[in-house]
């Protein structure tokens, strides 16, 4: 199946229409700083600073999200609109000081959003001809837009269409120049795990993944039964896995002996059933329930297993963004994740569906892949992809034919979600899937691990780049990924040989120079600060390291050993001040 492109611009039009119906972040709870005044400010800011914002007459600010500091600062994620036009590549960040003045700003397009033509040539029906055509899939509304993704400004239309060939859901959203009927975007709606490059060198290697299952002797403890309750009320029950071991699950009791597969701890996340069905309508998937709040057997034999692992590994990385972070759901808007095991007939990935904000689990083709991949780092690294979603919406600069994805901004995508994605597997320290800077090491793969962070070259299915160079910029983003990977251990770790848990690593440098991590957690909040306040959809490298010198001049200090050490780790990974490129492609 050949996988089109994928740029995630569908969640420009979410977003839209998420500030159009209310908006989420750590503001809007925040009664002593009523988001609205922080959202005009920062609207009142933009305008006031507009050669230095780039917003012009004609634009129009919609908030996605307000963050607030502990110091008091503000910043305001914006979408654009021009002449009430959503624009694709128009987001801002808009920084304001504690007293809600102008601060400063990050922002994607360094060049003016206004399209040199006004006047679409082709029709809308032309549009979606031509959008059904490249996907052969049935095309919905065509809505004007300005696509200022590229280095320039143009009018086009954007389609969603159904039924198409693109991986997963079928679903994709296509870009087509309403002047000149090119197709400039043709985007999956589904950010798979395994690349359409890494399962063609798989095939080409003859190798399967079948990674081994089985559950670990522990008895998590049962409540919820027995006891006078009302319902519907809180549970805890125990799920045998197929990956994770024995586990315990929140759940919610409905009657005296009904128990459902959703916790009421997280915001009523919930995993179900999509029954073989290539739905991602999460109200077409069936509910999971058990009379006795016993959850599979750790066996693909029995269905519910691998809704015990998305379960479980969906509840740990909402429980690590909440503990590391203080972030309330992927979106950060206290509402549950939700998971649909089962998906498809033979689909061998997983993948986040930010149109329904669901993570979607195949349970393999039977050839290539044996089992689902509802392994824990799978499901850590795909939800991470949900929070780039609703944060940076770092976006590939193209995407090929079979759906590969280049470029810088793509790349720190990838790098991130397997960042956060190792953060879940050391918050959850799960004897049965020990944490590590590895990605992918239950799939059972010869190398026997994906990717890691500490040397990143060692991962020869990707082949994976441990320094920048430029021609970086137009890697595939599994192997470009290395680059900012590599930039966070060292942050972490440092460079040099050593022994965490079980895993032996050697990180080197490009100037052979050593670096002192500053730790883990540390290295985390750096990134993720720097990911949810300086990081926007054509962020690069170099724009990373100066994202997160700020997140660490914000919360150490500018003269601190973190942030030195965050110069440091970049620069033993060849990005630097010096060899910042003039021109950004």
């Amino acid at each position: 199946m050949r996988r089109r492109p994928h740029i995630r611009g569908l969640a420009v039009a979410v977003a839209v229409a998420s500030a159009a119906a209310g908006l989420t972040g750590t503001a809007f709870a925040d009664t002593r700083n009523p988001a609205p005044s922080v959202v005009d400010a920062a609207r009142a800011a933009a305008f006031a600073h507009a050669s230095a914002t780039g917003v012009a007459r004609g634009d129009e600010l919609q908030p996605q999200d307000v963050m607030v500091d502990p110091e008091g600062a503000r910043h305001v994620r914006f979408v654009r609109t021009h002449q009430g036009m959503p624009v694709l590549g128009g987001d801002l960040v808009v920084h304001l000081t504690p007293k809600l003045a102008y601060a400063g700003v990050t922002r994607a397009a360094d060049h003016a959003v206004r399209p040199a033509g006004t006047r679409a040539e082709l029709t809308a029906g032309e549009a979606k001809a031509k959008a059904a055509a490249a996907t052969d899939g049935t095309a919905g509304t065509a809505q004007l837009v300005v696509d200022a993704r590229d280095g320039e400004a143009a009018l086009a239309y954007r389609i969603h269409v159904t039924g198409g060939d693109a991986e997963g859901t079928g679903s994709s959203t296509v870009v087509v120049d309403a002047v000149t009927g090119e197709i400039r975007s043709n985007t999956p709606d589904a950010d798979e795990f395994l690349s359409p490059k890494l399962v063609r060198t798989l095939r080409a290697r003859g190798e399967r993944i079948d990674p081994a299952t089985g559950i670990a002797p522990t008895t998590p403890r049962l409540t919820g039964a027995g006891a006078a309750v009302t319902y519907p009320a809180p549970a805890t029950g125990v799920g045998k896995s197929l990956f994770a071991g024995q586990v315990s699950l929140s759940t919610t009791q409905t009657a005296r002996t009904t128990y459902i597969l959703r916790d009421p701890r997280r915001y009523g996340t919930e995993t179900r059933d999509a029954r073989g069905l290539e739905t991602v309508l999460f109200s077409q998937a069936k509910r999971l329930s058990s009379s006795t709040n016993t959850w599979g057997n750790g066996s693909v034999t029995n269905r519910v297993s691998a809704a015990v692992d998305a379960q479980y590994g969906v509840a740990e990385t909402l429980d690590f963004y909440k503990e590391q972070f203080g972030r309330k759901g992927i979106k950060n808007d206290s509402k549950g994740a939700r998971a649909i095991v089962h998906f498809g007939n033979k689909v061998g990935n997983a993948f986040w569906y930010s149109y329904c904000g669901c993570m979607l689990y195949g349970d393999g083709d039977g050839e290539l892949f044996k089992k689902p991949l509802v392994v824990l780092d799978v499901t850590g690294h795909e939800l991470s992809h949900g929070v780039v979603d609703a944060t940076a919406r770092l976006e590939p600069t193209r995407v090929d034919s079979w759906g590969n994805q280049y470029g810088e901004p793509g790349s720190l995508n990838e790098s991130l979600a397997d960042i956060f994605g190792t953060g879940v597997e050391f918050q959850a320290k799960n004897a049965k899937n020990p944490p590590n800077y590895l990605l992918g090491e239950k799939l059972g793969l010869e190398q026997k691990f994906l990717r890691r962070l500490d040397k990143p070259s060692l991962d020869v299915l990707e082949g994976a780049i441990d320094y920048w160079s430029p021609a970086v910029y137009d890697a595939e983003v599994h192997a470009g990924s290395g680059v900012s990977s590599h930039a966070f251990y060292l942050l972490a770790e440092g460079s040099g040989r050593k022994t965490i848990g079980s895993v032996t690593y050697d990180s080197p440098t490009y100037d052979g120079l050593p670096v002192k991590g500053i730790g883990r957690t540390k290295a985390l909040k750096i990134f993720y600060r720097a990911l949810t306040r300086y990081m926007v959809s054509t962020t690069d490298f170099h724009d990373a390291r100066i994202a997160t010198l700020k997140a660490a001049k914000d919360l150490y200090g500018l003269n601190s050993v973190e942030y030195k050490t965050v110069s440091r780790a970049w620069a033993a990974v060849n990005v630097r001040i010096a060899n910042t490129p003039a021109v950004r492609r």
